[in-house]
């Protein structure tokens, strides 16, 4: 048994590593592998925003960990107009993308070890990574407020999901964060997918709808990534509780966690020009048209994927079975165990891929057996 440190780091196998024998399988396909198991963006960052991070490349010294007076204004300004939420440049926080506020909140919070961490039961990985980074008790749940209060110290909401597109209706939000003030127990709402909806229009956990305009308790966190084809730039932020944003801040001075000065200027015009999202918003639906149907076609229910960049499917058949099916006509997908074990049967398809390629997954779906 694991004593100390080790036992604090103790952390489960990375579970890409174990997709990479299918990853040569696909690639083995005569026309190439077509790869929609991870969500990462393929279409060009904006014009607008290249410009802002040349414009700003000559940075000789450290960025603060707050930010540039620019990007919280910039921030201030898209959560007024995009989540409806009245906030103030103390309560906002620039990130290296939103992957390290994720795996580092409970550690950056100060949580004590054997904390509880309430997380959604079919969820992105980090989640229960970041409460073991804090020696915290990650507990998958379908509704948190089916738990016993004590010793929870964080409830991670999702919505839009990953990996399932589901959507979480304002109400049910309100009715967690009620339940959440009432046990003094702070709400983290990882919101990056909220700017792709698809069926239903997802509303932040800041929203009045959700928090009757007090975001006591609530804590967004947001990414750049995917709406302004960002991810390679690393820029993200959170925004709600001002003690629990000064706890983030702190925290992060003392690690070192800057957002280097060309991003956040080029983060500053990305949330100023909201036609470049709109424009990679069109790209997005054109092909999830396209895959949608073909993938249906192929015998494939597609469950939730409401909202986001995903599609969440089965055959009814163990993920890996699927998996290996679709390798073998050169299309990679993420087997849905990866998010808990209640996607034991599912699998996750991205529409994080080029034109032709979504062409070529939904032509190749056709000779699925």
């Amino acid at each position: 048994m694991p004593q100390g440190w080790a036992a604090r780091a103790a952390l489960p196998e990375f579970p890409w590593d174990r997709l990479a024998p299918y990853g040569e399988k696909a690639r083995a396909h005569p026309g190439g592998i077509v790869d929609l198991s991870i969500g990462t963006p393929v279409d060009a960052t904006p014009l607008v925003v290249q410009e802002a991070l040349r414009a700003a490349a000559d940075a000789p010294g450290y960025p603060l960990t707050v930010g540039t007076t620019a990007v919280r204004h910039a921030l201030v300004d898209w959560v007024g107009r995009r989540l409806g939420a009245t906030v103030t440049e103390q309560q906002v926080v620039p990130s290296i993308g939103s992957k390290e506020l994720v795996s580092l909140l409970p550690s950056l919070l100060g949580l004590e070890p054997g904390t509880r961490v309430l997380i959604p039961a079919l969820a992105y990985p980090t989640y229960d990574v970041g409460a073991r980074l804090a020696g915290c008790v990650p507990v998958p749940v379908d509704d948190p407020t089916t738990e016993d209060p004590g010793n929870v110290g964080l409830i991670w909401l999702n919505s839009p999901s990953n990996p399932t597109g589901a959507v979480t209706p304002p109400e049910e939000l309100a009715r967690i964060v009620a339940w959440a003030r009432q046990h003094d127990i702070l709400v983290a709402s990882d919101e990056c997918y909220l700017e792709l909806g698809w069926d239903v229009e997802p509303v932040s956990v800041l929203d009045p709808a959700v928090s009757g305009r007090d975001v006591t308790g609530l804590l967004a966190l947001h990414s750049l990534s995917k709406r302004s084809n960002l991810a390679g730039y690393r820029a993200g932020f959170a925004v709600g509780d001002e003690a629990a944003v000064a706890a983030v801040i702190e925290a992060r001075k003392h690690i070192g966690l800057l957002v280097p000065g060309p991003v956040q200027a080029a983060m500053v015009a990305a949330l100023g020009d909201d036609q470049h999202v709109k424009e990679q918003r069109a790209r997005y639906a054109a092909r999830r048209d396209r895959l949608k149907p073909a993938v249906e076609k192929a015998g494939f229910r597609i469950e939730h994927s409401l909202a986001g960049l995903y599609l969440w499917c089965t055959r009814d058949e163990p993920c890996w079975d699927t998996v290996e099916a679709l390798a073998a006509v050169g299309v990679l997908a993420a087997p849905g165990v990866f998010y808990g074990d209640a996607g034991a049967n599912h699998v996750r398809m991205a529409l994080t891929a080029t034109d032709e390629r979504i062409e070529a997954a939904a032509d190749r779906l056709a000779t699925l057996s």
